[in-house]
């Protein structure tokens, strides 16, 4: 049985404040509607789109964060940041992301988005990519949202030196992954190594 709507719209108030990020299409296959019903139920509930939502998040939490690069420079748009320790960007792949003749996504673009998260959890104003080592794991498509995920792993690497590890996701599904080498031009007292 199908809760009422106000139930319904109650639940996917809730649904929305614990996941920001989750797509109307998800949250229509959650509560078994149309997408159309979830955007009238967001629309009276005053909840805005996803771009939207995503928006707020990465403006409140992240401009003032990010040191290696102006953050309009970003590759994707970061919505979780923790400087030396870890940091989230989200690409949904578009149309001019693609390959024409098969829609998938160019791997520039998704080197890109982690590469840029690289540099954007260095605390530093000096951040700058050595090295990489990479893999494609599957295609990606357009319209599918890619999550890259940093982490700034502790090595014993020169102190001009730290070790970033990106992971790039369709749903829970790996697309990619790095281990880029990075430069900083200095190192902070009690951070990684």
């Amino acid at each position: 049985m199908r809760p009422s709507k106000k139930d319904r719209q109650r639940m996917l108030s809730q649904t929305i404040n614990e996941n920001p990020f989750i797509t109307d299409d998800e949250l229509a296959e959650k509560f078994s509607v149309s997408v159309q019903t979830i955007r009238l139920d967001r629309m009276e509930l005053a909840i805005p789109e996803l771009r939207e939502r995503i928006k707020t998040v990465a403006e409140k939490h992240v401009t003032d964060e990010v040191k290696a690069l102006p953050i309009d420079e970003v590759i994707g748009e970061i919505i979780d940041i923790e400087l030396d320790q870890t940091a989230i960007s989200i690409l949904d792949v578009q149309q001019e992301h693609v390959f024409k003749r098969n829609s998938i996504a160019r791997g520039h673009h998704l080197f890109a988005q982690a590469n840029s998260l690289a540099v954007a959890v260095i605390d530093d104003e000096l951040a700058l990519t050595v090295k990489v080592n990479i893999h494609f794991t599957r295609p990606v498509k357009a319209g599918e949202r890619v999550v890259a995920k940093a982490k700034v792993r502790n090595t014993d690497w020169p102190s001009d030196r730290t070790i970033v590890d990106v992971m790039s996701y369709v749903g829970k599904e790996l697309v990619f992954k790095g281990e880029f080498e990075m430069f900083r031009s200095s190192l902070k007292e009690g951070g990684p190594k």
